[in-house]
């Protein structure tokens, strides 16, 4: 089989490293791919936004089956364009992944069919925004409604935190024009539950765990994710069932409901509460940098499992008992600006995972190219292990504009 993998990041290379290991895969494509991923796999220089070039290189090509990384292909209609031309594609279609391109529309439709999650209103001016606010007092959640890349969301400790979010959000269009969502706020541990799903079937993934703040302590501006790991012991496996029968396969059937079936991955951005789990939020792909940590775990041969389900079986997967911590490097500056083209010495030397998400190579040699740069990812039979050989290979590393955060991994040891 042929195989394209579209988008370039971290969770790209994971994905496509994963699916070469398949015995049923003969070529893995990906596009527009990375120097990184072009060691194992073929490079096609096409952007994940276009979506006829994408469809007629998989015709031109004979590609068996495309899977999309991330959220800026699927709400540009990705699937859709495939449907049209009868090309297999695992991935939800435009009106599927608004599951994820609006929180207003997740939110309705968790409300519709008695999904649990936290209590909202929508705004798309500044004033009642902030009178709501003034109203209900801190903390409070302030979300913005549309793509925002991982970053698009405020927990506000205090009101002046809450007021400098909307007016960046409502005043100053920092990511749009879209409204905002004003949520409760909710308190328990989160995890993220990802699914592979085929309409009504629902097979769920190990769970992880991830960090969004930027520094040590979870301090400093939300990022698109600074590590994961997986699993989560202090998530019990009773709160894992709970959300799968309550929250993951109630949504796919909602869907099908609203005449909006989905397929592909379904992400539950969850948070364990004394209530029960509860949905913080939702995306329609594999999530990042979980992906990097689950998809390690996964014994079993992901493209086979994913055939099983788009012909409406239902197959088991089968995981290793090991513990994978995955950290990332990340450039100085990150989320906000940051230089690029700093020279990364030292991953011949790495006895970990590496998973590239914004380097290149020139000349022989690795530079940085985005705002995460690499995602370390160690195994051990402990999760303190695991947390100790991510690092151990991090100290490998030398480029004087990376930084990461050292406590990812030991939260919950």
């Amino acid at each position: 089989m042929k195989i394209l993998v579209v988008g370039r990041g971290g969770r790209e290379h994971a994905m496509a490293w994963k699916i070469s290991q398949s015995t049923k895969v003969s070529q893995v494509y990906v596009a527009p791919g990375s120097d990184a991923m072009a060691e194992f796999c073929k490079c096609v220089p096409i952007n994940e936004q276009e979506c006829e070039k994408l469809a007629d290189f998989v015709q031109n090509e004979g590609i068996d089956l495309t899977l999309v990384g991330p959220e800026a292909a699927l709400m540009k209609g990705i699937a859709n364009t495939f449907h049209q031309r009868n090309l297999p594609i695992f991935a939800p279609t435009q009106e599927a992944a608004m599951i994820e391109g609006s929180k207003q529309f997740a939110k309705e439709i968790m409300m519709k069919y008695n999904v649990p999650t936290a209590q909202f209103q929508s705004f798309a001016d500044y004033n009642s925004a902030i009178a709501y606010v003034r109203e209900k007092g801190a903390p409070i959640v302030i979300k913005y409604d549309g793509l925002a890349a991982g970053k698009g969301v405020v927990v506000a400790m205090t009101f002046e935190e809450a007021d400098q979010a909307l007016k960046e959000m409502l005043v100053d269009s920092k990511f749009g024009s879209d409204k905002v969502i004003i949520e409760e706020f909710l308190q328990g541990p989160e995890f993220s539950l990802m699914a592979l799903v085929h309409n009504d079937i629902v097979l769920p993934l190990a769970i992880a765990q991830d960090h969004k703040r930027a520094f040590d302590g979870d301090k400093g501006p939300n990022t698109g994710g600074m590590g994961a790991y997986s699993p989560v012991k202090i998530i019990p496996q009773s709160a894992i069932d709970t959300a799968l029968e309550t929250i993951m396969k109630p949504v796919a059937k909602a869907l099908i409901a609203e005449g909006k079936p989905f397929t592909g991955i379904l992400y539950g951005g969850l948070m364990l509460t004394a209530e029960g789990p509860k949905v913080i939020e939702f995306n329609a792909r594999f999530g990042d940098p979980e992906t990097e940590v689950v998809l390690p775990k996964m014994k079993s041969d992901l493209v086979e499992v994913i055939l099983d389900l788009m012909a409406g079986k239902t197959p088991s997967i089968e995981w290793h008992d090991k513990f994978y911590v995955g950290v990332v490097l990340a450039s100085k500056g990150y989320p906000e600006n940051y230089e690029k083209g700093a020279e990364i010495k030292g991953l011949e030397n790495c006895q970990s995972l590496v998973f590239h998400a914004g380097t290149a190579k020139k000349e022989g040699k690795w530079i940085t190219q985005g705002g995460r740069v690499l995602m370390v990812v160690g195994e051990g039979e402990t999760q303190a292990e695991a947390t100790q050989n991510a690092y151990n290979a991090i100290h490998n590393i030398d480029c004087n504009n990376l930084f990461y955060r050292k406590d990812i991994g030991y939260q919950s040891l």
